[in-house]
């Protein structure tokens, strides 16, 4: 039986590393999707995978785009009747000398509103026993927010749409400038990382019996171009090959275990919401 992947934001970084380990994981006959917002960069991805590109298809996605995510989702279901991985890679970077005021709108909306949309038009073409991973944080956790401001991310209670609404109050505060006095983290990261693992939380306990898995992962530092203006010493970091390895292994857990589900994972183990 053909099996079918997705990786978002996939011509670059992490995500091109993650559809280079799904490719070489699955067999010719099976389907991975490399997608990139603008396809000329997925072109020339999946160009340099050499061998790999039999069974890599470029397809161009914007998460910010519900009408392009819901299309893509439709086409996907369509062509193959339906889906076995989806890892929501996808983000905007943060441009270190810029205000968070001047930048937090188009970062929430991809890596949050990204995110949810994923989840809203890629669930239901999951197959039995799919795994969906939002590719987030260590920072993703309450321990990291002011205790006053849990009761926003109530995720035995909350819904994909109150996570939404959050970050939206959240980005109006920022731009106001009254996100401090509120008690929000100054770097907005912090915020966005939560709510996106938030998101993957409540879209898992929503879920039937099936054997899908829904969870968030944090890769680890990783040296890119992102991620080199925010760390002093990046002696420590992984290559993105190297930070692919244990996002695959959720990504590609077993049919059949019920577990993790709804977490935050990384390096392979469920790290605490709450602590």
């Amino acid at each position: 039986m053909t099996k079918v992947a997705l990786v978002t934001g996939a011509n670059q970084g992490l995500g091109y590393a993650l559809v280079k380990g799904l490719a070489a994981r699955f067999g010719p006959t099976d389907r991975v999707y490399l997608t990139a917002r603008d396809p000329a960069k997925g072109a020339a991805a999946l160009k340099s995978l050499n061998g790999a590109v039999p069974h890599v298809v470029v397809e161009r996605l914007d998460v910010t785009d519900d009408a392009n995510v819901a299309a893509l989702a439709r086409e996907i279901e369509r062509r193959h009747g339906g889906i076995d991985v989806v890892i929501s890679n996808a983000a905007a970077r943060i441009a270190a000398g810029v205000p968070p005021g001047k930048q937090v709108r188009p970062f929430i909306e991809t890596n949050n509103h990204g995110t949810t949309r994923m989840l809203r038009r890629f669930q239901p073409i999951l197959k039995p026993d799919a795994r969906f991973v939002v590719v987030a944080s260590s920072f993703g956790r309450l321990t990291h927010l002011p205790e006053h401001l849990h009761p926003n991310f109530d995720v035995a209670a909350a819904s994909l749409e109150d996570i939404d609404a959050v970050m939206k109050r959240y980005v109006a505060a920022v731009e106001a400038g009254t996100a401090a006095e509120e008690g929000w983290p100054d770097w907005i990261n912090v915020p966005s990382k939560i709510g996106q693992v938030a998101a993957a939380k409540i879209a898992a306990r929503d879920r039937p019996d099936d054997g899908i898995l829904i969870n968030a992962a944090c890769p680890g530092l990783i040296d890119t171009e992102a991620s080199r203006p925010w760390f002093d010493d990046m002696s420590d970091a992984q290559s993105p090959d190297e930070a692919a390895v244990d996002v695959l292994w959720l990504a590609l857990h077993p049919g059949g275990a019920d577990a993790p589900q709804g977490e935050l994972v990384q390096f392979r183990k469920v790290l605490s919401w709450t602590a």
